[in-house]
């Protein structure tokens, strides 16, 4: 596997010989329309186009090659993995100060999240490239996580005895505030956990809940986002060095379209499932079995402002420390008119 010295060495090289600067790139989840139809075009092909034959690219999934995706930001930092792709949701074991902007239900729609992370991004650049030693690129964005369960629910507080998927600490800690009991289950068996009753609700992708057939096993989903697993592109910082100005400076602009056009999937793709799921014409495929949209209610506007402060921003200040309080209210508080209180 390259590190960090032995592509300083190669890059030095090629601007002598003029050959091409080869990079090998950790990408998001494998199979998904982020990474097969977006992150993987780009750098298997554009990105040699805009650098005129200069850069060419391999890239691999998150969730593929033997890569344990918890260990990213290390392996980042030491260079075995030059130029790669964090999931915030696994990554903040380790750095739970990342995980400050996709806190379950700080962002209930598309339009709250674009305003979250760009209030955030500057301290995440810092963060990263002062801590692990990481040049931030850009910002990811999946398509909305909600609820999905196999009876009628009117909002969160309905959620009061039932057995929930959930697929992270915050996410459960979440689920216990409403009364519910957090299930971890790995995406592969959701739909088999809510057929065999182990779950009767079930946190994932509008849309991904779609392509396994969760509609299938449930009757109902919810309209507000609990999550959007958001994610993070970077490069070791002598790895990203290490290569020409020029090149970086065309690098950044790709990047820069690349994340745009990712949020505008993470949109559509989020619309997109909730059509399927509920059988509309804008789906284009005919459903045998339609889901009735729970929608946000003012009850859970209000309930969801009370879980956030009372909640889930003490829980993470718990694990995250007063570093991550200060940065909330230097950043983030006045936006979601929340204080985090150091513990």
């Amino acid at each position: 596997m390259i590190t960090i010295f032995s592509l300083a060495f190669s890059f030095a090289s090629v601007a002598a010989e003029k050959e091409p600067i080869r990079l090998q790139v950790v990408g998001g989840l494998a199979g998904v329309t982020q990474f097969t139809r977006l992150e993987q075009p780009f750098w298997e092909h554009e990105i040699t186009e805009r650098t005129g034959g200069r850069v060419i690219a391999t890239i691999t999934p998150n969730d593929g090659g033997g890569l344990r995706g918890q260990e990213m930001l290390r392996l980042m930092q030491l260079g075995v993995v030059p130029f790669g792709t964090g999931l915030v949701s696994v990554v903040s074991a380790e750095e739970p100060e990342l995980n400050a902007v996709d806190l379950p239900i700080l962002n209930p729609d598309m339009a709250t999240l674009k305003k979250t992370v760009a209030a955030f991004r500057a301290h995440l650049v810092t963060l990263l490239r002062d801590k692990w030693d990481i040049e931030l690129l850009a910002i990811y964005a999946y398509p909305a996580q909600v609820l999905f369960c196999r009876s009628a629910f009117r909002g969160l507080d309905d959620m009061a005895g039932r057995r929930v998927r959930t697929s992270s600490v915050a996410q459960s800690d979440l689920m216990k505030a409403l009364g519910a009991i957090p299930v971890v289950v790995p995406f592969a068996d959701v739909v088999d956990a809510v057929r065999q009753g182990v779950v009767d609700c079930a946190i994932t992708g509008t849309l991904s809940g779609y392509e396994i057939g969760l509609g299938d096993v449930t009757t109902h989903v919810h309209g507000m986002a609990i999550s959007w697993g958001l994610s993070f592109f970077g490069a070791n910082v002598t790895a990203w060095e290490a290569l020409p100005q020029d090149v970086r400076t065309q690098i950044r602009a790709g990047l820069a379209g690349l994340e745009g056009r990712i949020w505008q999937q993470a949109d559509a793709d989020t619309m997109r499932g909730l059509d399927c799921n509920t059988g509309a014409i804008a789906c284009g495929r005919p459903q045998a079995r339609r889901l009735v949209v729970t929608p946000k209610s003012e009850a859970d506007a209000a309930r969801r402002l009370n879980l956030l402060s009372g909640i889930i921003l003490p829980r993470w200040i718990e694990r995250c420390g007063a570093a991550c309080a200060n940065a909330w209210n230097a950043y983030l508080a006045e936006l979601h008119a929340t204080t985090a209180k150091a513990e």
